[in-house]
C-alpha cells in the first residue's frame, strides 16, 4: 500500500534529506535536521504524490489519507502532550508547501491552524498570555481567510489600520488583548459581510481547507510563472507540511527571523539574516515591520541602532550560530535558515540550500573547494553557466556625479537605469515596446514575479534583505535596493516623492545595489572586473573540459574578450558586420551603387586597407588559433538607406531616384542558399577577390611576426567554405598565389 504521510519529531523521522522529490525540499529537510537530533518542531509531510494524485483524479484525495492524516496528528500529539482540537490541551498547527525546488513566496502557508473562539480563549489562559493569544487569532483569521477562502488580505489591512488610527497606535504591537479582540470581531463580521458565511470554527475543517489550499497553489498564477521561469516541471508537485506551532511572538523574550549562513550577495563568509522580536515569520519577509540585524557586527555596518539578537539573546544566538555552522557542512553549502525563538528557546523551522548572486555563487564555491568541503570538480558544478551573465551586469562609474534621491538596503548588486513604472502590467508593457523600466514598489509580493522578470531593477519602499524583492531579485540576477523608507509611493496619484521631488511614471532614475542608493536621472556605468574567483573556476573548468570552444568574433574588441574567457578561436568571423561605421559604410554604398566593374574595384580599393587591419589585427589576436571567416554574404539592400530622410542625406553623387531604385532592385529576403560566403562571390567575384586579398596578407605579416606561417590554418575553413564553386575557388587560389 502507498504510504502517503511520513513524520518527523524528537529526534526520528521517516524520511532523510534525499527523499526531496517525495518529501520537497522543506519536508526531506526537516526530516534530516530532526535525524540530526536538533531543535525542530515535530511534524509531518504529505507526500508529493497526493499532489499529484489529486490533480489526476479531479481535485480528490487517495482514499486512505484522511485516517493516515489522523495517525500522524496523534503523533504530533504525544511527543508534545497535546492534541489537535482539544482545548484542555490544545494543539496548534503550521501548514506550509513544499516543493522539491525551491519557489520561495510562490505558493501558500497557514499558521496558528486550531484556532477559534473557544480555544483561543484556552491559549490565553494556557500561555498566561491573552494579548499573544488574540494577535495570534486575529494573524490566522487573515491568513486563512486570504490563502484558503480567497479574501484578500488587504481588506484586512485596511481595517487594521483604521482601528490603530482610532485607537492612536502607530505598531501593531502596541495593541492590547481587548483591542485584538475588538479587531478579531470585525475580521469575522468582514468574512461574513464579504463571502456569505462565518469563519470556520472546526479545527478538522480548518486543517483540510489549508491542506487543499496548498495542493491548489501548485496550480495557481504566479506559481505557474515561476515554474515556467525556471524550468520546473508541473509534474513534480508540491508537498504538505504540517507541524507544531512554536511561537515567536510571546513577548521580549521570543522571536523569529531568516538567515543565510554566507553573505547571499559577496559569498563573505559571514552569518548574515535579520529577525523580529515578539513577531511571527511572515512579518520579517512581508516587510511590514523594519526588522533588526542578528549579529553585532552587521548592525554597526548598518548603522542600526536597534539590538542584534547577539547582544538581544545571547544565549539563543550561540545555539544558532553552532546550528548554522553544522548544517554548512553537513549539506556542504550555504544554507538559507528560518527560526523561531519561544521564551529563549531556539526552534529550527527550515533548512535549505541559498540563493545567492552569481558573484556570491563564485566565493562560495572556490571557498568551499579551498577548504576540502567540495572538489574542484563539483566547485565547477555548481556553477550555473547562466548565471554568470550577472557578473558581466554595469556597475556605476566611480567617477560619475551622484543625484541622490534615497537610501534604502543594498539587497541585489549591481545597477539599473529606466524609467519609474508602479506596476508589474506597465513594466511587462514597457519591454514589450523596447524600453528599460524600475519597478517601484511599496513592496512586492509573489504576483509581481512577472514586472520584476520585464523590469531592469527592482525599487521597493519597505521590507529587508530577506524580503521578497531581495530574495526574487537576488535569484534572478537584477539589481534591488529595498525598504528605501524615506520615499513615498503613492499608486493612485501615479508619484514617487522623495526630499520634496516627486516623481513620475517615465521618469528616469537609477539604483545602485550595492550600496542602497536612488539616483535622479540616467548615470555613467562601467563594465566590471572578473574577481579571482572567476579565474580559478575557469581554470578548474579547463582542467576537467573535453569540449573546444570558439568564439563568434567580427571586431578586435570581441576577440580579445573572448581570448580573456579562453575561447579558442573564432568560430565564425561575419564579415558583413565590419562595414556598418564611418568611412567604410560610405565606400562600401559606393561599390553597391556602382554601374561598372571599374567603379566597383574603385570602391573596393579603398575597403582592402581596411579588410586588411581588420583580419590582421583579429589573426595577432588569436596567435594562430583557428579563424574561420565567411565571405560577405547579406542582402546588398542592407547597407542602403532606408527612410526618405535618410536617401536624401546619403545620395551622395547619386541622385535620391536611383538610390531608391536600386535599394527596392537589391531587395530581397535572406535565401540560406547552403553556401554561406559565396552568393555574392558569385555574382560579384571581386568582392571575394578583395576580401580574399586582405585575408592572406594578413595572415601572411601575421605569421611572419609570429615566426610561423598560419596561412594553412586560414585557407582551410575558408576554402571548404567554397569548395564546390570552383570558379569562386580558383579566383580565390589565384589570390593566394600572388600574395604569397
Amino acid at each position: 500500500m502507498t504510504k502517503w504521510v511520513y513524520t518527523f519529531g524528537d529526534g526520528a523521522a521517516e524520511g532523510r534529506a534525499g527523499d526531496r522529490n517525495l518529501l520537497g525540499g522543506k519536508g526531506a529537510n526537516l526530516a534530516e535536521m530532526c535525524s540530526l537530533g536538533l531543535p525542530v518542531p515535530p511534524g509531518f509531510t504529505i507526500t508529493t504524490e497526493v499532489c499529484n494524485a489529486y490533480y489526476a483524479n479531479g481535485r480528490t484525495y487517495p482514499s486512505e489519507l484522511e485516517a493516515d492524516v489522523a495517525v500522524a496528528l496523534d503523533h504530533i500529539g504525544r511527543l508534545t502532550g497535546r492534541r489537535f482540537g482539544d482545548p484542555a490541551k490544545l494543539l496548534l498547527v503550521s501548514v506550509r508547501s513544499g516543493a522539491r525546488a525551491s519557489m520561495p513566496g510562490m505558493m501558500d502557508t497557514v499558521l496558528n491552524l486550531g484556532l477559534n473562539d473557544e480555544t483561543v480563549e484556552a491559549l490565553a489562559t494556557d500561555s498566561g498570555d491573552a494579548r499573544f493569544a488574540y494577535d495570534s487569532y486575529r494573524r490566522f483569521i487573515q491568513m486563512y481567510s486570504d490563502v484558503v477562502m480567497g479574501l484578500d488580505h488587504e481588506v484586512f489591512e485596511e481595517i487594521l489600520e483604521d482601528e490603530k488610527a482610532n485607537l492612536g497606535h502607530e505598531l501593531d504591537t502596541e495593541l492590547t488583548a481587548l483591542e485584538w479582540q475588538g479587531v478579531i470581531t470585525l475580521y469575522k463580521a468582514k468574512v461574513e459581510e464579504e463571502l456569505g458565511k462565518p469563519f470556520p470554527q472546526d479545527p478538522k475543517e480548518q486543517l483540510w481547507g489549508a491542506i487543499g489550499a496548498v495542493f491548489a497553489s501548485w496550480m495557481n498564477n504566479r506559481a505557474i510563472t515561476y515554474r515556467r521561469l525556471h524550468d520546473i516541471p508541473e509534474s513534480w508537485g508540491t508537498a504538505v507540511n504540517v507541524q507544531a506551532m512554536v511561537f515567536g511572538n510571546m513577548g521580549d523574550t521570543s522571536a523569529t527571523g531568516v538567515a543565510f549562513t554566507r553573505n547571499p550577495s559577496t559569498g563573505e563568509k559571514q552569518l548574515y539574516g535579520e529577525f523580529l522580536v515578539n513577531a511571527q515569520g511572515e512579518d520579517v519577509v512581508a516587510g511590514i515591520r523594519t526588522p533588526q540585524n542578528i549579529t553585532e557586527a552587521a548592525r554597526i555596518a548598518a548603522g542600526s541602532d536597534k539590538p542584534s539578537l547577539q547582544k538581544l539573546m545571547p544565549e539563543a544566538f550561540q545555539a544558532f550560530v553552532d546550528i548554522s555552522d553544522s548544517l554548512e557542512k553537513h549539506y556542504r553549502d550555504m544554507q538559507d535558515l528560518e527560526f523561531t525563538i519561544e521564551r529563549g528557546k531556539l526552534w529550527m523551522l527550515q533548512t535549505r540550500s541559498g540563493k545567492r548572486t552569481a558573484k556570491a555563487a563564485l566565493k562560495i564555491a572556490v571557498e568551499m573547494a579551498r577548504d576540502g568541503l567540495i572538489t574542484r570538480e563539483e566547485a565547477v558544478a555548481r556553477i550555473d553557466p547562466a548565471s554568470l551573465d550577472q557578473l558581466l551586469h554595469p556597475t556605476i562609474d566611480p567617477k560619475a556625479a551622484r543625484d541622490v534621491i534615497g537610501v534604502g538596503l543594498p539587497a541585489s548588486p549591481g545597477a539599473a537605469t529606466g524609467e519609474i513604472v508602479f506596476s508589474s502590467g506597465d513594466a511587462e508593457d514597457a519591454k514589450a515596446q523596447g524600453r528599460k523600466v524600475i519597478l517601484v514598489r511599496i513592496e512586492t509580493s509573489p504576483e509581481d514575479i512577472h514586472g520584476m522578470h520585464a523590469a531592469e531593477g527592482i525599487l521597493t519602499t519597505r521590507g529587508g534583505m530577506t524580503s521578497h524583492a531581495a530574495v526574487v531579485a537576488r535569484g534572478m540576477g537584477k539589481p534591488c535596493v529595498s525598504g528605501a523608507g524615506s520615499l513615498r509611493v503613492d499608486y493612485k496619484a501615479g508619484t514617487l516623492i522623495s526630499m520634496g521631488q516627486t516623481f513620475r511614471k517615465g521618469d528616469v532614475i537609477t539604483i545602485d545595489g550595492a550600496n542602497g542608493q536612488v539616483l535622479k536621472g540616467a548615470v555613467a556605468m562601467l563594465q566590471p572586473e572578473l574577481s579571482g574567483d572567476f579565474a580559478a573556476i575557469m581554470e578548474w573548468a579547463d582542467a576537467a573540459r573535453r569540449m573546444k570552444v570558439r568564439t563568434n568574433a567580427e571586431t578586435p574588441l570581441d576577440a580579445r574578450m573572448a581570448r580573456s574567457f579562453g575561447a579558442e578561436g573564432i568560430g565564425l568571423c561575419r564579415t558583413e558586420h565590419m562595414f556598418f561605421d564611418g568611412d567604410r559604410i560610405v565606400a562600401m554604398r559606393e561599390m553597391i551603387l556602382a554601374d561598372t566593374e571599374k567603379d566597383r574595384r574603385a570602391a573596393l580599393a579603398k575597403l582592402l586597407p581596411m579588410q586588411r587591419s581588420d583580419f590582421l589585427e583579429l589573426f595577432e589576436i588569436m596567435a594562430g588559433l583557428p579563424v574561420t571567416i565567411r565571405l560577405l554574404d547579406p542582402p546588398l539592400h542592407e547597407f542602403l538607406p532606408k527612410t526618405e530622410a535618410e536617401i536624401a542625406e546619403v545620395a551622395m553623387n547619386v541622385s535620391p531616384d536611383k538610390l531608391r531604385q536600386r535599394t527596392e532592385a537589391l531587395h530581397e529576403f535572406n535565401p540560406m542558399l547552403g553556401h554561406r560566403g559565396c552568393r555574392l562571390a558569385v555574382s560579384y567575384p571581386e568582392i571575394a577577390e578583395m576580401q580574399a586579398r586582405a585575408i592572406f596578407e594578413a595572415a601572411v605579416e601575421a605569421g611572419h611576426k609570429a615566426g610561423a606561417l598560419v596561412v594553412p590554418e586560414i585557407m582551410v575553413p575558408l576554402v571548404g567554405i567554397v569548395k564546390e564553386l570552383d570558379y569562386v575557388k580558383a579566383r580565390i587560389d589565384a589570390v593566394a598565389a600572388s600574395v604569397m
